[in-house]
């Protein structure tokens, strides 16, 4: 049952799919709003361009129908008349036209912006499949885009009907009039006609994109291993990444250990931590933490640090702090300073008696840490 649920395409599509998405050419698209802003745009422009349309209009019919017999008998200049009022006609509407093109450019990308992929105009051999278009003809989206036209159509054309029943009598009136004037009402009648029937598309597009963009998501659903999947690609996978961090732990480690010849002391907890310091007054300022560690950790620096002749001191409050407030390959915090110091001395001391064959110095108890460093026993942790 858990497999079944990983598979179902439940949840919403992630950042990177709707990414991926959009490089195949996948976007929410609406041909309704598209359709209205044309039909909106088609209707303001024509309502700002009547004057001018008529205009050519009512100068195209002079020329056309008023020219003398030597015309009429000249191809050349008939031609030449006809080529004129083309022209007129052509920059009579030439501002719409402009305005419907910029408009039919930038409509489609309003919903889902402006895209350009090279993945979308692929050839797919599977578009060619028979059967499969057949399935797409009859699908359940088919269906529902037919009952879909077939409502518009019948919607829009209901208010046309009614518009022009409505005014049956003026658009039977236009006989009576002059041509100027019945060019100028028509025009007006037809733009109020299309303005009615866009009023009305409004309610197509409130519906229409919300559903396109509810689809094109449900489309890009994902099932829970699909974002498994993609969280492995984007982060690795969890167990490689971990045997990556053993792999370096252990090689910082292994260099770490190879510090620890180096010390000049290890300063234990006595067996929890296990701390090794190194001093040169020519090259470092301060005393240096070269390695540490804890429980196994620790017990591996104490072995190095024996088989190394280092000098050990159990000294668990100093241990605690270097271990919690010193970082590896730092100098140690400035308040730790007087301890340390004491520490040192002692190991000079021991070296010096080592030389010399005298008793070793006494072993240094009760080494004071500052209170604002000082780890209580039984807040130990390792960090």
């Amino acid at each position: 049952m858990a497999e079944d649920s990983d598979e179902e395409k439940t949840e919403d599509p992630t950042p990177q799919r709707l990414d991926k998405a959009r490089e195949e050419g996948q976007v929410a698209r609406s041909r309704e709003l598209t359709t209205f802003l044309l039909l909106a745009t088609g209707i303001a422009g024509l309502w700002l361009t009547s004057g001018w349309f008529v205009q050519a209009v009512l100068t195209v019919g002079r020329t056309g129908f008023t020219f003398g017999p030597g015309v009429a008998h000249e191809q050349a200049r008939m031609m030449s008349q006809v080529v004129g009022q083309l022209f007129t006609i052509a920059r009579g509407i030439a501002p719409l036209l402009g305005v419907l093109l910029v408009m039919a450019l930038v409509a489609p990308n309003l919903l889902g912006g402006w895209m350009i992929s090279a993945k979308s105009i692929k050839v797919d051999v599977n578009r060619l499949n028979p059967v499969k278009g057949l399935g797409r003809v009859f699908s359940s989206n088919a269906a529902a885009e037919l009952g879909k036209a077939i409502a518009k159509s019948v919607l829009i054309g209901s208010v046309a009907a009614g518009f022009i029943y409505a005014h049956l009598g003026e658009l039977i009136g236009l006989a009576g009039q002059d041509p100027g004037t019945a060019i100028m009402h028509a025009l007006r009648l037809v733009i109020f006609c299309c303005a009615l029937m866009v009023l009305v598309f409004v309610v197509v597009v409130a519906i229409d994109v919300p559903f396109q963009i509810w689809s094109h998501h449900k489309k890009l659903r994902m099932s829970l291993k699909e974002i498994k999947d993609e969280h492995k690609e984007n982060e690795g996978d969890p167990q490689i990444k971990a045997r990556v961090r053993e792999q370096q732990q252990r090689m910082a480690r292994s260099r770490m250990m190879a510090a620890v010849p180096e010390a000049d002391v290890v300063v234990t907890n006595p067996s929890h931590y296990a701390v090794a310091l190194a001093y040169d007054g020519e090259q470092m300022g301060a005393p240096r933490v070269v390695a540490k560690g804890a429980d196994e950790v620790a017990a591996r620096i104490r072995d190095l640090a024996a088989e190394h002749r280092i000098p050990r001191l159990a000294a668990p409050p100093l241990a605690r702090a270097l271990y919690r407030h010193a970082d590896l390959n730092t100098e140690i915090p400035a308040a730790l300073y007087t301890a340390v110091a004491e520490v040192l001395a002692w190991v000079y001391q021991l070296d010096r008696a080592r030389r010399d064959g005298a008793p070793a110095p006494e072993t240094p108890r009760d080494i004071d840490v500052p209170p604002e460093l000082a780890v209580p026993a039984g807040q130990d942790s390792t960090s």
